[in-house]
């Protein structure tokens, strides 16, 4: 897993992670689920050009849901919260 772009997924844009940013520049994204912290701090830092303090990890599991009296499962993903270094932001979540 060598591809910065395969450990980062998506972004996580909510108002708690919006609250995140402006209070202690905490970012958050979804990442693979075999991605270790120091795979996503690299990734980070090359993709978005800054310096990453802190990176803490979350494993969230799947909801259940039901379409009447069948039931599935969304699946299991990793959410990675990323502290960057004082000064340092990523541009692409100010929009």
């Amino acid at each position: 897993m060598k591809n910065p772009r395969e450990i980062l997924i998506a972004p996580i844009i909510t108002e708690k992670s919006s609250g995140m940013q402006t209070s202690n520049n905490s970012y958050t994204f979804q990442v693979s689920k075999i991605a270790n912290k120091i795979e996503i701090k690299k990734a980070i830092e090359k993709i978005f050009n800054v310096t990453v303090l802190n990176v803490n990890t979350i494993n969230q599991r799947g909801k259940v849901k039901r379409m009447g009296r069948y039931s599935g499962k969304r699946a299991d993903w990793k959410k990675a919260i990323v502290k960057l270094k004082e000064g340092d932001s990523i541009a692409e979540f100010e929009a």
